[in-house]
């Protein structure tokens, strides 16, 4: 894959359709990583950046646990939890 760069020369890229979206292709040299991308306008123009980071709630999770495992249970602080006792609502 090409070393992204800070600048580079404007080159002419085809639109087309797809299904009800248009789609742009993408020259090799403007690749980017990933399989998702932001995209947003700014005035006239259309910024398009990759998408880093978890996907869901679940891949963040799992990216947590690859760089700080939780320690072993026995590790962990007591806390006094009691349970809240029920209250007579009038």
């Amino acid at each position: 894959m090409p070393t992204p760069s800070s600048t580079s020369r404007p080159r002419e890229a085809k639109l087309f359709r797809n299904n009800r979206s248009q789609a742009v292709r993408i020259p090799a040299e403007f690749e980017l990583q990933g399989d998702r991308v932001l995209i947003h306008r700014e005035g006239g123009r259309l910024i398009i950046e990759p998408v880093t980071g978890p996907r869901d709630i679940v891949e963040l999770l799992a990216a947590w646990r690859q760089e700080a495992p939780l320690p072993p249970e026995d590790h962990l602080p007591a806390i006094a939890d009691t349970p809240a006792r029920p209250e007579d609502i009038f």
